[in-house]
């Protein structure tokens, strides 16, 4: 996501703060944090009056893969009317054979998942890559309705803006079932590469992971599975309670062993509200 334009002040609304009745200093310091972060909104803010912010980013899904956000058009309309360009989130998840009506049993491409062998690899990224493009269909549905613009054009504008990839555990994973071996751990991560595979081919430029170092841990083994496989991955890192927290947490390590680029914090309204590091 493009860097948050700075506020600029205007002579005109210079001249109503100077006359306006003082601001007790932490409703001041408050009102600057927002003024300067995103929000993310999605599928439990339907109906919901969003809040003002920097930037949106937007849930496609209703909480899991192969959902839909219903609310995805109108908090996408919310997003694009903020200063800076809006950015899509995906969920993430790999539930295995048993457990998804969606497993790629027969698939070929992009890689084998053969019925001999329903929980390999293969089968693992193919459910990524599948999760993702029907992520990025969503989006580009909610392009095209907001915009009225052909399926091509709706296409090109759903990719040419950032993506996340949400990774929480609260998704179903295969550790939950396996007490997280390093085997499922693999599979995990075999999605996710499938999920960002699929949205660089769809022609996305940057694709991100959404997550706690914990979670992603847990996910997917941390660096000691996934090596430098998705140093490439900027992280958005969750979990903060504050927005000092949230900002001193750009300078952490990433998960990926990519560049931390934003940081999430619950702000005082009950929103969700994110920090841009760049």
């Amino acid at each position: 996501m493009p860097r948050p334009p700075k506020p600029v002040l205007l002579a005109t609304a210079l001249a109503f703060v100077l006359l306006a009745p003082p601001v007790a200093a932490d409703a001041q310091t408050h009102v600057r944090e927002l003024a300067a972060t995103g929000r993310d909104v999605s599928f439990p803010q339907c109906g919901a009056r969003l809040p003002a912010a920097a930037f949106g980013v937007v849930g496609t899904n209703g909480g899991t893969v192969f959902t839909k956000n219903p609310c995805l058009v109108d908090q996408l309309r919310w997003a694009k009317r903020r200063p800076a360009p809006p950015a899509f989130y995906a969920n993430t998840g790999n539930p295995g054979p048993a457990r998804s009506r969606h497993w790629p049993l027969g698939q070929t491409s992009p890689r084998r998942c053969s019925r001999a062998g329903p929980n390999s690899l293969g089968c693992s990224f193919d459910y990524g890559w599948n999760a993702a493009r029907a992520s990025f269909t969503a989006a580009t549905d909610a392009v095209q309705q907001l915009h009225d613009v052909s399926r091509p054009r709706a296409r090109q504008r759903a990719a040419n803006v950032d993506w996340w990839l949400d990774v929480e555990i609260l998704n179903t994973w295969q550790v939950t079932e396996s007490r997280a071996t390093t085997a499922a751990q693999q599979r995990n991560t075999e999605a996710l590469a499938g999920a960002v595979n699929a949205l660089w081919a769809l022609g996305v430029d940057r694709v991100g992971f959404y997550a706690t170092r914990y979670q992603w841990n847990l996910v997917t083994g941390g660096l000691a599975v996934t090596g430098a496989r998705f140093s490439r991955n900027p992280v958005w890192f969750a979990g903060f309670s504050r927005h000092a927290a949230a900002t001193a947490a750009c300078g952490r390590a990433s998960f990926t062993g990519g560049p931390v680029l934003m940081t999430q914090y619950l702000a005082a309204d009950g929103f969700d509200a994110d920090v841009w590091c760049a």
